[in-house]
């Protein structure tokens, strides 16, 4: 990628801009997550239907993200961002508009298409800016995403609490947020593809540098998103709560996310890599136990929101190694999110499979046990971390500036 060259001053703006711009992508979330429930109803969905449906927005996105590289080929950086912008933006209001299973579930393909298109296009013109600044930021670029699901899912408590009808809501909170997120994409990095630059493969296997930087994003991500479908169900079916208070335990985790991940970049250079991951999966183990054997709200609650702390800084962790580890990081950077987004794939369709077989407690189990896997396995991240440029690296095997 070429581009028409930027100051410092200029970058730190754009910085700013793609800040925002995943604050956005992460405000749709947050408004689909904590209105799962009145979807469920509304379709009149078992806890196996609603699984299986929202298995498909990860399928979408598995589906379309290689689609991601070429239209930013063709179109440039700053406007592919743009386009694909608005269009997850807009998908919110499908779900909330299907009656029944069968328009679900392609409602929520076309969601998940757009969201995954999108998250590649922010995520690679993160990276970019990152390079450029020569020091972390993506753990801080995360945690907008997080504080922008905070938000949504604030507005969708308030929702859930009035008894507000969710296609209102969606359809409400898709302009707004279409609106912010095209101003933010004014300011990203306008990069472009050079003339001699061939477009990337529309699929590639991912490199072997990804594989295990990937595994560490899957166990992740499948906590991730298994709280945020299924800890407001959780709630709700499991503790008999209001649905005020299950759209609150959404909104708790997310909380403590954005916290976590805004605070990251400053642990991750103090402690390193490794010890950071390592530390955060005790934490997401932690709160497993306490959602398992919860017996009142406040112990589920608490559960989630540890939850929340523990797996926080570890995709962008794996997203930051990627990009330095083996000859083509690029790839290997689509190679992690293709990891992680097939774990996306998995949780959702396995917590509610599972919950249909035998309960929503003995699903959260599964992701208890997959958390032990981030403190097991933290030390792949060893790798990458030896490259940062500018940090502390006190787990890192060979310290050295990046080239």
């Amino acid at each position: 990628m070429t581009d028409r060259g930027y100051d410092q001053r200029e970058v730190r703006r754009a910085r700013c801009a793609v800040a925002a711009v995943f604050a956005v992508h992460g405000a749709v979330t947050g408004s689909f997550a904590t209105r799962v429930p009145w979807i469920q109803d509304h379709a009149s969905l078992s806890a196996g239907q609603l699984g299986l449906a929202l298995a498909f927005p990860a399928l979408g996105a598995s589906a379309a993200m290689p689609l991601a590289g070429r239209i930013t080929h063709r179109f440039g950086a700053r406007n592919a961002l743009r386009g694909l912008l608005a269009l997850w933006t807009l998908s919110l209001v499908l779900p909330s508009l299907s009656p029944n299973l069968l328009t679900l579930c392609p409602a929520l393909f076309v969601y998940g298409a757009s969201a995954g298109m999108a998250d590649v296009a922010m995520n690679a013109l993160g990276v970019e800016v990152e390079n450029r600044l020569g020091r972390s930021i993506m753990s801080g670029l995360h945690g907008m995403w997080s504080g922008g699901a905070l938000l949504g899912s604030a507005a969708g408590t308030l929702a859930a609490h009035l008894g507000s009808d969710a296609r209102v809501h969606h359809a409400l909170a898709a302009v707004v947020l279409t609106v912010l997120g095209l101003v933010a994409c004014t300011w990203v990095l306008d990069l472009q593809a050079a003339e001699d630059e061939e477009p990337p493969p529309r699929f590639a296997l991912p490199p072997k540098s990804a594989l295990l930087i990937g595994a560490i994003g899957f166990c992740a991500v499948f906590a991730e998103g298994a709280s945020l479908d299924w800890s407001a169900v959780y709630l709700r079916h499991e503790l008999a709560t209001s649905a005020g208070l299950a759209a609150a335990c959404t909104t708790g985790f997310t909380l403590t996310m954005a916290v976590a991940r805004l605070a990251g970049d400053k642990v991750v250079d103090r402690f390193g890599s490794v010890r950071t991951v390592r530390a955060s999966g005790v934490l997401a183990v932690l709160g497993g136990l306490l959602i398992v054997g919860a017996g009142h709200p406040a112990v589920a609650m608490a559960g989630f929101a540890l939850m929340g702390l523990g797996i926080a800084v570890v995709v962008p962790l794996c997203f930051a190694a990627a990009g330095r580890s083996g000859p083509n990081p690029s790839q290997a950077i689509a190679g992690v999110a293709t990891i992680t987004y097939t774990s996306g794939l998995v949780a959702p369709s396995a917590i509610g499979g599972l919950a249909q077989a035998t309960s929503l407690v003995v699903s959260f189990g599964l992701v208890t046990v997959l958390a032990c896997g981030l403190a097991a396995f933290a030390g792949v991240l060893r790798a990458g971390e030896r490259d940062r440029p500018g940090v502390s690296r006190p787990d890192a095997a060979v310290p050295g500036p990046r080239p």
